[in-house]
């Protein structure tokens, strides 16, 4: 398989009231691609600023971050910017939709920033496929939290990125649209995509071949 990240010693270090965090300490892994690679850990725990690491959103405090072949730590905040757009779907537990822009616009925002262009074909067959083919013209007000992480799954899903990075993609679902989110992104993964997925809660595991745990934050000195 061909790896899609790799991780060497890589840590994350916060000053907070006076004190160094080590939120992430001396990692050390790689994802391959088609992996649905699940991170699980409780609350404060630092599953957020692993996948904010990845996502080129945040810089490490040490190691060495490669990410599709790419040094993250070499890049320019506008690099990682067209790195993101191009190769790089995020699915968030809070969906991020625009409250201004309907649902098609806000499936297809990234087609403001990415390289490639979407088909209107494409998004009607996916709107299809997620079931939101009667929303389209709605705005992220008029739908439930199901649509909306469905919106959320549809925008990350169309531009067909190498990798999806989602951080608790599920925490605000019931169990019917968290089957629904968990299985598009295993067929993703099926079909050749790579997906990082934070939780904490036990859902996503049958859906997993890789779990990486992670304890909470330490107090490592005083600043």
């Amino acid at each position: 398989m061909s790896e899609i990240v790799n991780i060497k010693n890589v840590s994350k270090t916060y000053q907070k009231n006076g004190q160094q965090i080590m939120a992430l300490n001396s990692i050390d892994l790689s994802i391959n691609k088609g992996d649905f690679f699940l991170v699980k850990g409780a609350s404060g725990s630092g599953k957020t600023t692993f996948l904010l690491m990845i996502g080129g959103m945040l810089q490490p405090s040490q190691g060495d971050l490669n990410v599709l072949g790419m040094n993250l730590n070499n890049l320019s905040d506008g690099e990682k910017v067209k790195f993101r757009a191009d190769n790089i779907g995020f699915i968030f537990q809070m969906f991020h939709l625009i409250p201004y822009l309907n649902i098609r616009e806000n499936i297809l925002i990234n087609n403001e920033v990415n390289s490639s262009k979407i088909g209107a074909q494409e998004l009607e067959d996916l709107a299809e496929e997620l079931g939101l083919s009667h929303r389209l013209s709605h705005y992220p007000s008029e739908l439930s939290a199901g649509e909306k992480q469905r919106v959320a799954l549809a925008r990350a899903l169309i531009k067909k990125p190498e990798l999806i990075l989602a951080d608790e993609p599920t925490g605000n679902l019931d169990q019917g649209n968290s089957q629904i989110v968990l299985q598009k992104l295993k067929e993703y993964c099926d079909n050749g995509g790579t997906v990082v997925m934070v939780s904490h809660d036990n859902h996503p595991d049958t859906f997993a071949n890789e779990l990486l745990t992670i304890g909470i934050s330490e107090t490592v000195n005083q600043a």
